[in-house]
């Protein structure tokens, strides 16, 4: 029984010297990262999995990201494409947020294949 007591009540006095939980007041308090350090947590993304999160052809991401309107990729290393996974949510927050009213249609008459007839309107 003595054995038992000893044993919880070392499982208590470790458990109070853990480290505390991350997000809490103690956690940001711990002095082993400088404040705005973009480490431990900053996560970046592959094209693949760029593809699962935002359902977009290639063309049109790489078109965005030229225009300004994307997060841009950066090379980790000469053959490694990557985004920032916060930057590309921040992203799609932005995009949640704007309102809808504002996107038009394309022009039909513009088109070079199938021009629409003369005739015929929307």
């Amino acid at each position: 029984m003595e054995q038992i007591s000893k044993a919880s009540s070392a499982a208590d006095i470790e458990a109070s010297q853990s480290l505390p939980l991350p997000g809490t007041e103690a956690y940001e308090a711990i002095p082993q990262f400088p404040k705005g350090s973009p480490l431990p947590f900053r996560r970046t993304i592959r094209r693949q999995e760029l593809r699962q999160i935002v359902p977009l052809a290639e063309t049109t991401i790489y078109e965005m990201e030229r225009r300004g309107e994307f997060p841009r990729r950066f090379n980790l290393t000469p053959r490694c494409v990557v985004w920032d996974l916060a930057e590309v949510e921040a992203w799609i927050e932005q995009r949640k947020q704007a309102p809808r009213g504002g996107v038009s249609k394309p022009d039909v008459r513009l088109r070079k294949a199938r021009p629409v007839r003369a005739g015929l309107s929307e």
